[in-house]
C-alpha cells in the first residue's frame, strides 16, 4: 500500500486501514490507470477517488447525478480540511464564477459537477486549461439504458477518453448484474480498466418478505415493534399512494414525510435535508428518492409495491444499515402488485427487446419473493455471487416456509381459467371456484361450469395466493389487452395432464411470535450500548445534534454512531486516545475533540 494513501487516510478521514479492495483501488488510480469499481453500498467507495485526489495532482472531477447531495458531500470534506466545491445548477452566476476560479487558480482538491454539465463545450473547455487529477464517475449504472435509473447525460461521459487520453478514470456503482457490468464497461470505454468487485452481501442486513393482508397495519406492526424513533424509508409505487401513507403514519403518531418527483423542488429539497439532519424521521417515497443517499443510520427499508427488479431491489434496500450496523428491510406484496407492473411494463413504449429484458427482470423479482430457500443466497446468485451456506439472517432461514402439495388445487384453478373462456380476472375466477351466486355468475350463467364449487376447501385468501404463485411461475398471465383476464401458457399443459405436481408456499401474512416477541439487538443501534451507559449516550448525541446544527450539516457528518459507541467503550481521557478512534481524524479533532472530551469527563467522574 502507498504510504502517502494510507497516511491521508489516517490524519484527513480518521481510519487506521484500508478495506479490501479499496486499497488495490486506490493505488492504481494513484499511479494513472482506470477502474471500475462494483462495491456494495456502505462499502467506502468514495473514498477509492477521495485518497487519490488527494495525492495526484491537480483536481479530481467527480460526476454525480443528483444535485441535492453534492453540498452535503462537499460540506463533510470541507470538515475534514479538504478543498472541495461543487458546480450545478443551484448556483447562481456569481457564485458558478468563483468556482471555476479556483478551480482556474488551482485551488481546488475536487470539484462535483452534473453530467449535463460536465459535457457542455464551456466547460469541456475550462478542464482543458485545468491540472485535473482524475475523472471519478459515480454511480454508474445510470450509464445502463436498461437498467432502474437511466440517465441520458451518462451516455455523453464516452467523450471524457478522446479529449483527456492521459486522465485516469474511476467509475463506481453499487449495483450492476453481469449484463450491466458489461454495459457500463462498453458504454464508458472501460474495457482496458482493471475490474474489481468487492462482493455484494450486505449481512448486517435482515431479508424478509410476506404477503399483503392489510399492508398498513402490517408496516404500523413492524415499525412499532422493531423501529419505534429509528431512522426509514418507504417505498410506494405511486406518488398518491406516498403522500397517503405518510399522512397516515403521522396520524398514528409516527414522523413521516412524503417524497416523489412532482413536489415542487423547494418541498423536496426541504424534506430531504429534513431526513438528513434530523433523528427518527421517516421518508415515504417513490424510487425518485434514495440514489447516493448518505445517510449511515437509517434503520430500515420497507416496500409496500413491489419492485421492478431485483437491481431495484437490492439498491433501494441497501440504503439501509450503511453504518454496518444491524438493519431490515422488510416488504409485503400481493397478487396485484405483479398485474400492476406488467401492465406498466406491457403499456410502454419501450422497444420488445427492452420489454423481454425487463419481464425477465420481474420474473427474478418474483422468484426471489416465492423462494423457499435462503433469500440472501437467491439474492447473490442474481448478481454470479456464491453464497456457500444459508445466510441465518432471512426470514426463510429464521422462520423456514412451510410448504404444501398445491398440485390439484393449481390444477382446479388453471381449469377455471380454461373453462370461463380466459376472459376473467381473478376475483371473478374465485367467486366461480368457491361457487358464490353474484350476479356476475348469474350474468354469464358461470354457475353451470364443471369447476363452479370445486374449490371450497381453500379460502378467498388461499385462492389469491394460488393464482399469484400459478402467475410468478408463469403458467398464466394477465392479459392487459383483456383487462387483465387471466390466460394461460404452454407451460401449464403438462400440469393440466397429470405429467407434473407443483408444491406451493403456504403464506403467512402475519410476523412470527418469535419475530413479534422479539426485541432485537441486531435491530437497534443503541442496544450496543450498555443499560448503564445510556445517559452518556443521549449526552453525546445531543452534543453532535447541537454542532451539526450550528453548521448546517447532518449529525452523521460530525461523527457516525459507531464512533460515539467507541467513545463509550474505550472512554478517551486525552486528544491522542480520542485520535484512534476511528472515524476521528486531525480536523475533525481540532474542530470538536475538545467538547466530545468535556463530555466524557463528566460522565467518568
Amino acid at each position: 500500500m502507498n504510504n502517502s494513501a494510507l497516511s491521508v487516510l489516517n490524519t484527513v478521514f480518521g481510519y487506521a486501514e484500508f478495506r479490501k479492495p479499496q486499497d488495490e483501488v486506490i493505488n492504481t488510480v494513484i499511479n494513472g490507470n482506470n477502474a471500475l469499481v462494483l462495491m456494495p453500498t456502505g462499502g467506502g467507495k468514495s473514498l477509492c477517488y477521495q485518497v487519490p485526489a488527494l495525492i495526484r495532482s491537480g483536481c479530481a472531477i467527480v460526476i454525480s447525478p443528483l444535485i441535492a447531495l453534492m453540498q452535503d458531500q462537499v460540506n463533510a470534506l470541507t470538515l475534514l480540511g479538504v478543498k472541495a466545491s461543487f458546480l450545478n445548477s443551484s448556483l447562481d452566476h456569481q457564485q458558478a464564477n468563483n468556482v471555476e476560479q479556483a478551480l482556474m487558480q488551482g485551488q481546488l482538491d475536487l470539484l462535483y459537477i452534473a453530467p449535463e454539465r460536465l459535457t457542455q463545450p464551456r466547460m469541456l473547455s475550462l478542464l482543458q486549461q485545468c491540472n485535473i487529477a482524475l475523472f471519478a464517475i459515480d454511480e454508474a449504472h445510470c450509464v445502463s439504458q436498461w437498467g432502474h435509473d437511466f440517465r441520458a447525460d451518462y451516455l455523453q461521459l464516452s467523450l471524457l477518453p478522446q479529449q483527456f487520453p492521459l486522465v485516469p478514470r474511476i467509475a463506481l456503482t453499487a449495483t450492476a448484474d453481469p449484463r450491466t457490468h458489461k454495459e457500463i464497461s462498453e458504454k464508458l470505454q472501460l474495457d482496458d480498466a482493471k475490474h474489481f468487485v468487492a462482493g455484494f452481501d450486505r449481512p448486517n442486513i435482515q431479508y424478509r418478505i410476506g404477503q399483503k393482508a392489510n399492508a398498513r397495519q402490517q408496516l404500523l406492526n413492524f415499525i412499532r415493534h422493531e423501529h419505534a424513533h429509528d431512522a426509514g424509508i418507504i417505498y410506494c409505487l405511486s406518488r398518491k399512494k406516498t403522500e397517503e401513507t405518510a399522512n397516515w403514519l403521522c396520524q398514528q403518531g409516527l414522523q413521516a414525510l412524503p417524497y416523489h418527483a412532482g413536489l415542487p423542488n423547494e418541498v423536496k429539497e426541504l424534506h430531504q435535508n429534513r431526513f438528513l439532519r434530523e433523528d427518527g424521521l421517516i421518508i415515504v417515497a417513490t424510487i425518485a428518492f434514495g440514489m447516493g443517499i448518505d445517510k449511515p443510520d437509517v434503520r430500515f427499508v420497507a416496500h409496500l409495491d413491489l419492485p421492478k427488479s431485483i437491481e431495484s431491489y437490492y439498491q433501494e434496500t441497501g440504503r439501509a444499515g450503511r453504518d454496518g450496523q444491524a438493519a431490515n428491510a422488510w416488504m409485503v406484496y400481493g397478487l396485484q402488485d405483479v398485474i400492476k407492473l406488467k401492465q406498466m411494463l406491457d403499456k410502454s413504449q419501450a422497444p420488445e427487446q427492452q420489454k423481454r429484458i425487463e419481464r425477465q427482470r420481474l420474473d427474478a423479482m418474483l422468484g426471489l419473493c416465492e423462494i423457499t430457500t435462503c433469500r440472501r443466497q437467491t439474492l447473490l446468485h442474481y448478481f454470479a455471487e456464491h453464497l456457500a451456506k444459508p445466510c441465518g439472517n432471512c426470514d426463510t432461514c429464521i422462520t423456514p416456509v412451510e410448504k404444501w402439495d398445491g398440485t390439484d388445487a393449481a390444477r382446479k384453478a388453471l381449469s377455471c381459467v380454461y373453462r370461463s373462456g380466459q376472459r376473467f380476472g381473478v376475483n371473478h375466477l374465485i367467486d366461480i371456484l368457491l361457487g358464490k351466486n353474484s350476479a356476475k355468475i348469474t350474468q354469464f350463467q358461470h354457475q353451470q361450469l364443471t369447476t363452479f364449487g370445486i374449490g371450497t376447501e381453500l379460502d378467498t385468501n388461499q385462492w389469491h395466493s394460488v393464482f399469484r404463485q400459478l402467475v410468478s411461475r408463469g403458467y398464466i398471465y394477465a392479459d392487459m389487452d383483456s383487462f387483465g383476464a387471466f390466460k394461460l401458457t404452454d407451460k401449464c399443459r403438462p400440469l393440466l395432464r397429470g405429467e407434473e405436481s407443483v408444491e406451493l408456499r403456504k403464506d403467512n401474512t402475519q410476523l412470527s411470535k418469535k419475530q413479534n416477541a422479539r426485541k432485537s439487538s441486531k435491530s437497534k443501534v443503541k442496544a450496543n450500548v450498555p443499560e448503564h451507559a445510556e445517559p452518556l449516550w443521549q449526552a453525546l448525541r445531543a452534543l453532535r445534534k447541537k454542532l451539526a446544527d450550528e453548521h448546517g450539516i447532518p449529525p452523521f457528518t460530525v461523527f457516525h454512531d459507531s464512533a460515539l459507541i467507541d467513545m463509550i467503550t474505550t472512554k478517551p481521557g486525552n486528544r491522542e486516545q480520542l485520535l484512534a478512534i476511528s472515524g476521528v481524524g486531525v480536523s475533525k479533532l481540532d474542530k470538536y475533540g475538545d467538547q466530545f472530551l468535556a463530555v466524557l469527563s463528566e460522565f467518568d467522574a
